[in-house]
């Protein structure tokens, strides 16, 4: 066997061997799932489905770990603010924390109302549909991420209870105006954070990156853009962290973003005053300021999310345990989440995030479009206000889909922006075809070739200025051309994305319902 052969045969054996470990250490958890509620609930007449419940919703977790996190965390590890090890550390331990400190006393038991708890009457029934229900969101999850396709685990879980419902009750179970505003919020999640985040990076761009002196500028605006930031994070965190342990209303949380927001600016302006000088005048200068606000952003965003989503993994679960350890209560509207079945939650999305987490952090991180820190803040940034303002006007909305959509309005804002550049240097070179300094204007073109966008403009500024000097040869023109108009925003990424938001639901709903038939099939006598 030649060396070359040799050494491709060990770096798919490594592969192997990482897969392997991955899935023992998966395993190894489940197993754990499985001893810790056999040794408190082997006493049950029924504890089997319990069990069996338990290592569903552990399954869930790791999977919601794997797919969901990534949206938070990529944009940060993209641009290079942190590395992945890093991003994988700091989104566990605060997706546990969410989860753990502020994860829900209370959650609905039917996640989102999408049907009605009366029509399944019999305790039995319900354990089966809301295990049908974890189990095939868990799966969809578990292909999506195979496949590379972020989506929502919500969407997810309310595909697979409706499925499940319906199969269990018929079609007049289901709420079908929560499902019409689930289906809406397919459009207006990612259009809305695609235009808040490229609206965002325009100002930056206008207002700092395409100055002259961008390290100067950016004294004046980034502590206003980190005010913004600690005021709009402080108010998400508000009303969607930390909801479930303290009840806060909308101008208490606001006002309280807004002292967040005036004691950042405070701290903020002279620190960037100071470390202005030791900083390139250029646009490397200015990402390096926002290094810091990225690392909270992934923090902040994590604790929501852990707060918020860990219910689409013990939701259920808590339904069941209600169930078969409460006392017959089965439908109620309302259950409480018991500690160890939220801390099956946590420990299941940590897990799954460092066990398969990094494919799905890479393809939100760099795949998609290129993310320098600058534009990984936008991101962030209007992935948080787009939820404050949605929730506001009263517009469902998904944060998975508004993070995701946030990515693609900053790759489609350069795509355009270089665009409308090139437009502009093919009219000034059309205007000034056949005159002289030939060499020169050669050499400028090659430079403005091989520029980053943002300083495609400075060029253009500068040959604008040479007037009649600026002239170029029809198959430089032709190159220059090509150059300009490549795709930013890679179209496969989101067709993918896209496709799979769409058979979300529809998906997990079959399976939801293939499941309930398959269990009610196995329990009946």
């Amino acid at each position: 066997m030649k060396l070359k052969e040799y050494g491709e045969v060990e770096r798919a054996a490594g592969l192997s061997r990482g897969e392997v470990a991955r899935f023992g250490a998966a395993i190894l958890f489940i197993a754990g799932v499985i001893m810790f509620t056999g040794s408190q609930f082997g006493s049950l007449d029924r504890a089997y489905l319990l069990i069996a419940a338990a290592v569903i919703g552990a399954y869930m977790a790791m999977n919601i770990g794997a797919n969901d996190v990534a949206n938070n965390v990529g944009p940060a590890v993209g641009s290079m603010a942190m590395t992945l090890t890093t991003a994988i550390v700091i989104a566990a331990v605060f997706e546990a924390a969410g989860a753990l400190v502020a994860g829900g006393n209370v959650v609905n038991t039917v996640k989102s109302g999408i049907i009605d708890p009366n029509d399944i009457g019999d305790p039995s029934v319900f354990v089966w549909v809301m295990m049908g229900a974890l189990l095939a969101a868990a799966i969809w999850l578990n292909v999506a991420t195979w496949l590379g396709a972020p989506v929502s685990t919500t969407h997810a879980i309310v595909g697979g209870v409706m499925g499940a419902g319906v199969a269990s009750s018929g079609w007049a179970a289901v709420q079908w105006p929560v499902l019409g505003a689930i289906a809406s919020s397919w459009i207006i999640s990612p259009i809305a954070g695609g235009l808040i985040a490229a609206g965002l990076l325009y100002v930056l761009e206008r207002w700092v990156l395409w100055k002259d002196e961008p390290m100067t500028a950016a004294v004046r605006f980034v502590p206003a853009l980190l005010a913004l930031m600690a005021w709009t994070f402080t108010t998400y965190l508000a009303l969607k962290g930390v909801q479930n342990a303290v009840k806060i209303s909308t101008p208490v949380a606001m006002g309280a973003g807004l002292v967040a927001g005036v004691i950042t600016y405070l701290i903020t302006r002279p620190r960037i005053q100071r470390r202005a000088p030791h900083l390139t005048q250029d646009r490397d200068g200015v990402n390096h300021l926002f290094t810091v606000p990225l690392i909270f952003a992934a923090a902040l965003l994590s604790f929501a999310h852990g707060a918020n989503d860990v219910a689409n993994a013990v939701g259920p679960l808590a339904g069941i345990v209600e169930v078969l350890v409460g006392d017959g209560g089965a439908t109620q509207q309302r259950v409480g989440i018991p500690l160890w079945v939220l801390l099956i939650g946590a420990l299941g999305i940590s897990i799954g995030l460092a066990l398969f987490g990094p494919k799905l952090i890479r393809t939100v991180g760099s795949e998609i479009t290129e993310l320098d820190r600058s534009r990984a803040f936008c991101v962030a940034l209007a992935a948080a206000l787009t939820v404050i303002i949605a929730s506001q006007l009263g517009l469902p909305i998904s944060s998975t889909h508004v993070a995701l959509g946030g990515i693609f309005g900053v790759g489609f804002l350069r795509e355009f922006l270089e665009q409308r550049m090139g437009q502009v240097i093919e009219d000034v070179v059309h205007s000034h075809r056949g005159d002289s300094h030939f060499a020169e204007v050669e050499r400028v073109m090659w430079e403005f070739k091989n520029a980053p966008p943002e300083e495609k403009r400075r060029i253009l500024e500068r040959l604008d200025e040479m007037g009649r000097d600026a002239v170029i040869t029809a198959g430089q023109q032709r190159r220059l051309k090509k150059a300009l108009k490549r795709q930013l925003v890679k179209r496969t990424h989101v067709t993918k994305i896209i496709s799979a938001w769409v058979i979300t639901v529809p998906v997990s709903a079959v399976m939801g319902g293939m499941f309930f038939f398959m269990l009610r099939g196995m329990m009946l006598p």
